[in-house]
């Protein structure tokens, strides 16, 4: 067993770093505006606070895992994988620039214009990794589910503030 994990380990921990990195610098240059969530007034079903770094960087490691077992296997379909970890890398770059915008800029509409970009790159990585090894796209659902519950949120405190 432990043969079949081995070729996994790096890739795997290099996806997972990066994701959490992404987050973690997201959160440290925006960490002086996000008392401003406690003061919005947010639609119904919105969660506390807390539960946002949590769930988070529950869905970093999803992502790298995924993104690590889809470069493992390249080989199977060499450009799906190309295309879904291309599109996984630009919507690193929108889940980064969300948190800037939306808490840094204090902009919710642009804000909001970010994440739908962010789900339509999330929708083409879970495409491109489907073809590659379905079970990389489906550690990815999660994470486009939260994206799109995050825009029912981010639309929601647009239109309440």
């Amino acid at each position: 067993m432990w043969n079949k994990l081995k070729p996994y380990l790096l890739p795997v921990g290099i996806g997972v770093a990066i994701s959490l990195g992404v987050g973690a610098l997201a959160a440290i240059l925006t960490r002086e505006s996000m008392n401003i969530y406690e003061t919005l007034n947010t639609p119904p079903l919105s969660p506390p606070a807390i539960l946002f770094p949590i769930v988070w960087s529950v869905l970093y490691i999803l992502m790298g895992v995924s993104a690590g077992v889809v470069y493992v296997n390249r080989y199977l379909s060499e450009p799906d994988a190309r295309a879904g970890l291309k599109s996984f890398a630009i919507s690193l770059v929108f889940n980064f620039a969300w948190s800037i915008i939306f808490f840094n800029l204090r902009s919710p509409l642009a804000a909001f214009v970010c994440l739908a970009i962010l789900l339509y790159l999330i929708i083409k990585t879970i495409v491109s990794y489907f073809k590659v090894l379905p079970v990389a796209a489906y550690l990815q659902i999660p994470y486009a589910a939260w994206v799109l519950f995050a825009g029912y949120l981010n639309l929601g405190i647009y239109f309440l503030n």
